[in-house]
């Protein structure tokens, strides 16, 4: 009995000591802190290179999601050249971060011309696609609204929301990137998920 009241004693004296422990600092982001959102969660599209790719298989690392098109004249190439700059900023820490564009153009943006468009902004950056419903669903689970607009002269062009996400390494989804955000917010909230 006396061994067990020396147990008991211990334990509660070491739940009392973590109870008064300070707690891990909270993250300070730049972009909106969205942790807890019920949105999002996994999905399987194909690489740039035609593999098929899972959200999930990226736990481990920081993974940034972005939602554009290969054709996209402004908005598009700005944000992945800022990312691009961000992993610079990174330095080493640039290899615990994924980088996924996710086209909202699935009918024009073949494989080949995503493995020419988002390879070239940073080699590790990965192009995903897939059929026009499976791109339409995941662009349901986030939120994304794009909605094609006729060219004058033929032709269009896809309006489309032109923020991004950040999800922490364990992949759960923490924080909104609006659009705009300059390179050194970018690596700050990505460093903030790394430590």
């Amino acid at each position: 009995m006396r061994a067990f009241i020396v147990r008991l004693l211990t334990c509660l004296l070491l739940a009392s000591l973590l109870a008064c422990s300070p707690d891990t600092p909270k993250a300070e982001f730049k972009g909106t802190d969205i942790a807890g959102v019920k949105f999002g969660g996994d999905f399987t599209l194909t690489d740039h290179t035609g593999k098929p790719r899972s959200l999930s298989e990226f736990k481990g690392k920081v993974v940034a999601l972005f939602f554009g098109y290969t054709h996209c004249p402004d908005v598009c190439p700005t944000t992945m050249l800022e990312f691009a700059s961000a992993m610079k900023l990174l330095g080493s820490q640039a290899d615990q971060v994924q980088v996924l564009f996710i086209t909202v153009d699935p009918e024009r943006d073949t494989p080949a011309l995503l493995a020419g468009y988002v390879p070239h902004f940073d080699p590790r950056f990965i192009g995903l696609s897939g059929s026009p419903e499976a791109v339409r669903e995941v662009e349901a689970r986030f939120k994304i609204v794009a909605q094609k607009r006729a060219e004058p002269g033929g032709g269009y062009s896809v309006d489309h929301s032109a923020g991004a996400y950040l999800f922490d390494r364990s992949g759960q989804l923490r924080v909104y990137l609006p659009y705009g955000l300059p390179a050194a917010d970018l690596a700050h909230d990505i460093k903030e998920l790394i430590r």
